[in-house]
Parts: structure tokens; C-alpha cells; sequence
């Protein structure tokens, strides 16, 4: 069966040596997987080379069997990205942000419509609920307000929602409870991983890898991830990662 994503032998350099050395891995549609390392470890640099945006030196990264490098800008956003720093554009709205995760998808008029206009109001809508934003930010005003009048919790949600809105079939987390208390953390991490009945991601994606400074929270996933100076020290399912996996992982 084809990967949904496949790394092949992968290194990343960096200034002070490698940030990735010999990675090879395969994500499988169905999996939440918790991806651990201490800063510096090359869990950032992984996400960039699993979404194409820090491509490597040396080996293959294949999405469902194709070059990652080959795939059109359409195809490449069936993988979505929520970023430790968000990247949302304080000028522009509510709205306006979550459509951005639909650009991909979209063609020029559109995103120009999505500038000028209140646009998709509906689908943004059905995207921040299931983010979570609370529903006194649904109606048109709240549409329109500008992203940097939110709380740090409020942005979260909006960034969460444009990667919903996305659409994409993997999504990656990078740290993305770092800098949120830990009640609005376990939300996120909720509506990041939390299924239908029929046990699919309620996103619609196929697969979602989130990157976490906390190791106490692997029970939520199905497969654990863990890097070690750029190297693969740890894939195993969460249910068999050890304290002492973790206290050799996260050693000095």
C-alpha cells in the first residue's frame, strides 16, 4: 500500500552540522502521530521537509508515491501546516484569514474577492466551530474584526480554522500548545485530533503529526515520533514509548 507520505534517507544541514541525518519514515493514512524531541532536535526542521517548505540535501520525500518537489501548488496544499507562530496577517480579518487557507484551491479572482469583500462567510463559519472560537465571533461583525484585536487563545482558534478550511489530507502541528495555558491546550489539542464515529478525523484529514514539548500527552495519539540531534530514536505506537524511552529521549 502506498505511504501517504514517505521520507526516504533524508538529511538537512545546517549551520552548526546536520539538523536531519538519514531520516526514513512512512505516514499512513488513519494516524495521529506525537512528534517528541528536546529544542534543537530537528522536530521543526521535519515538519518543513514533510509539507516541502526546507527541502533536503540528500534523499526522497514521496506524498502518496509522488516527488514532493513535483506536485503543483494545488496538490501541495492537500498538505496544511499550523505554524508555532501562526503566520495569521494582522491587517486583515477573521474571515479574511480563514479563507486563506483556501488560496490553494482558489484561483486569482477569488482571492482577490476574499480581500475586498466578506466572502465564503458560511464555510469560515463551519471552520471556526469546529476550531472551537466562541460563537460571539461568528456573526458578521466578528467576521470583519481584524485578527489583531484577539486574545492569544482567540488566535490559536482562527489559525486552527484556516488550516480546517484548508482542507488538506495531512495536517502538522508545529508546537502548537507552546504558548497556551494548559485548559486552552488540551482544547486545541481536541479539535486537532478528535474523531466521528466511524473513528476519521472530523477535519477530513487522513492523517495529522503534531509536534509537543509535552511528553505526558502521547497517550492521545496512536504513534510516537521521537528525534534526538536530527536522528530517529524513537517510532513506535504510543502505547509501547516507555518513561525510560522518554527520560533517554529527552536527556542532556
Amino acid at each position: 500500500m502506498t505511504a501517504l507520505l514517505e521520507l526516504e534517507q533524508v538529511r538537512v544541514t545546517g549551520p552548526h552540522g546536520d539538523r536531519l541525518s538519514a531520516l526514513t519514515l512512512r505516514l499512513q493514512n488513519g494516524e495521529r502521530i506525537a512528534l517528541l524531541g528536546r529544542s534543537g532536535a530537528g522536530k521543526s526542521s521535519l515538519i518543513g521537509v514533510l509539507n516541502g517548505s526546507l527541502p533536503p540535501v540528500d534523499g526522497r520525500v514521496l506524498f502518496q508515491g509522488v516527488a514532493l518537489a513535483e506536485l503543483s501548488r494545488r496538490q501541495r496544499a492537500r498538505i496544511g501546516t499550523l505554524w508555532q507562530d501562526l503566520r495569521l496577517i494582522e491587517e486583515l480579518s477573521i474571515g479574511q484569514n480563514v479563507n486563506a487557507g483556501a488560496l490553494g484551491r482558489r484561483r486569482l479572482p477569488w482571492a482577490l474577492a476574499n480581500l475586498l469583500f466578506r466572502v465564503s462567510a458560511e464555510s469560515s463559519r463551519s471552520c471556526l466551530r469546529l476550531a472551537g472560537l466562541e460563537e460571539s465571533l461568528l456573526d458578521d461583525a466578528g467576521l470583519d474584526r481584524p485578527v489583531g484585536q484577539l486574545s492569544g487563545g482567540q488566535r490559536q482558534r482562527v489559525a486552527l480554522a484556516r488550516l480546517f478550511r484548508q482542507q488538506p489530507d495531512l495536517m502538522l502541528a508545529d508546537e502548537p500548545l507552546a504558548s497556551l495555558d494548559p485548559a486552552i491546550a488540551a482544547e486545541v489539542l481536541e479539535r486537532l485530533l478528535t474523531s466521528d464515529e466511524d473513528g476519521r478525523l472530523r477535519s477530513g484529514a487522513q492523517a495529522v503529526v503534531v509536534s509537543l514539548h509535552r511528553p505526558e500527552l502521547i497517550d492521545r495519539f496512536d504513534r510516537v515520533i521521537g528525534l534526538r540531534a536530527g536522528r530517529l530514536v524513537i517510532d513506535a505506537p504510543a502505547e509501547a514509548v516507555s518513561d525510560a524511552d522518554l527520560r533517554d529521549l529527552y536527556a542532556p
